[in-house]
């Protein structure tokens, strides 16, 4: 009972955190002369398979955060040009958070999300805190293993110049190889 009061209150505190992350006020859209906008702008916070897939897909969000551990039975493919807080004056950015977090953004619980593979297409993509079980390939500048973050499997490189963007935080690990493949 006490566990599943504990994660309702995560639950809320986490779509109450995010609610910030929304639009403020609607406001007249300028017109763009037809073009297809970049970037979508809500977060999603998950907690199904078909969830994460949709959500990291080209159609998805610029932050994906699940609620639970979850395991896809097919490649998660993260692709798409997302901007961090959907502000397309800055940078290009996309976040899978794996984690839940208080009002003062302390991590408050971890999963895991497991598949058999992960290819990443989306420029500056962050795994943050929890663990991704499966291997990782890097299609694209600027990927990273952030903080409190776990890569149980191996990351390869399309090429030499996506494997020397890439970061992993003092605080996040790879536990197999990460070379160029």
């Amino acid at each position: 009972m006490r566990k599943s009061l504990t994660i309702i209150a995560a639950s809320l505190l986490v779509l109450a955190i995010f609610a910030g992350c929304g639009k403020k006020e609607e406001t007249p859209a300028e017109t763009n002369g037809g073009e297809t906008p970049d970037a979508v702008t809500t977060a999603s916070i998950v907690d199904s398979a078909q969830a994460v897939v949709d959500g990291l897909g080209a159609e998805g969000s610029w932050i994906v955060a699940t609620l639970n551990d979850i395991t896809v039975d097919e490649e998660i493919v993260v692709e798409g040009l997302f901007y961090n807080n959907d502000d397309t004056t800055g940078d290009i950015y996309r976040k899978l958070g794996l984690y839940t977090q208080d009002e003062d953004r302390n991590i408050t619980a971890s999963f895991s999300l497991t598949a058999p593979k992960m290819t990443v297409r989306s420029e500056n993509f962050r795994i943050q805190g929890g663990t991704f079980v499966g291997d990782v390939h890097v299609e694209a500048n600027g990927f990273e293993v952030g903080p409190s973050a776990t890569v149980d499997g191996n990351v390869y490189f399309a090429t030499q110049e996506y494997m020397d963007s890439a970061s992993v935080h003092e605080t996040g690990s790879v536990t197999g190889s990460m070379e160029v493949q």
